[in-house]
């Protein structure tokens, strides 16, 4: 579950990027955020996954209030998190398979068990036989659905989507979204954030609208 009570994020020089904002997203849900470019979604996002903290208000995950939690107990926080960001972070000294097998490095996975669980991630996402190759070489729908399998390789039980689609073409978007649904059905909680609300409306789901750091109905 993901609770924000009377949220603000206020960034240097006065910029308000969310303000006061309230509202519930459900375990196991799946909610799109959408708006358009400077509305507050990727704040809202990381204010989630703890990577920016609040200036007033409180953001709960799994009850846990995280804009309180130190350094040191983030990291417990975030293995049920898996994170897509809008500008990729691939690391293009490195193979497909060690980009993918990141998050299982930071937890303290090792062995047969993190060959097996990148593997089905690959998979999972339509990669499968690309585990070799340097990221440079996929095409930029194959490096989106490498960084989808980095997020899930884990296994969250909450993904956060940062513009997923962005520049994709509608067929490739809607490829990546029936990507996200199959994800959702196996109860894993997911929040998209996209501009382009046509692509949403295929998929009957809640959308939470953003404009200038505030909902709108």
């Amino acid at each position: 579950m993901i609770q924000f009570q009377q949220v603000s994020k206020r960034y240097p020089g006065g910029i308000d990027a969310v303000k006061q904002l309230s509202f519930e997203i459900q375990s196991g849900e799946l909610v799109f955020l959408a708006g358009h470019s400077g509305a507050g979604k990727s704040t809202l996002l990381k204010l989630i996954a703890g990577i920016e903290k609040p200036s007033a208000g409180a953001v709960l995950v799994n009850h846990q209030n995280v804009s309180r939690l130190g350094r040191k107990a983030l990291p417990y926080v975030r293995r049920h998190i898996g994170l897509i960001f809008q500008d990729h972070k691939i690391l293009f000294d490195r193979s497909v398979f060690d980009n993918v097998r990141l998050p299982l490095d930071i937890i303290g996975f090792s062995g047969p068990e993190v060959r097996r669980r990148v593997l089905a991630a690959l998979d999972k996402v339509g990669l499968a036989g690309k585990e070799s190759s340097n990221p440079i070489a996929l095409s930029g729908g194959e490096q989106q659905r490498l960084c989808i399998a980095r997020a899930v390789v884990h296994r969250p039980a909450i993904l956060l989507a940062d513009e997923p689609t962005a520049n994709l073409d509608r067929d490739y978007a809607h490829d990546i979204l029936e990507l996200f649904k199959s994800f959702h059905q196996v109860g894993v909680t997911l929040v998209i954030s996209a501009h382009d609300e046509s692509l949403m409306a295929d998929y009957g789901r809640r959308i939470l609208r953003l404009k200038h750091g505030e909902f709108t109905a």
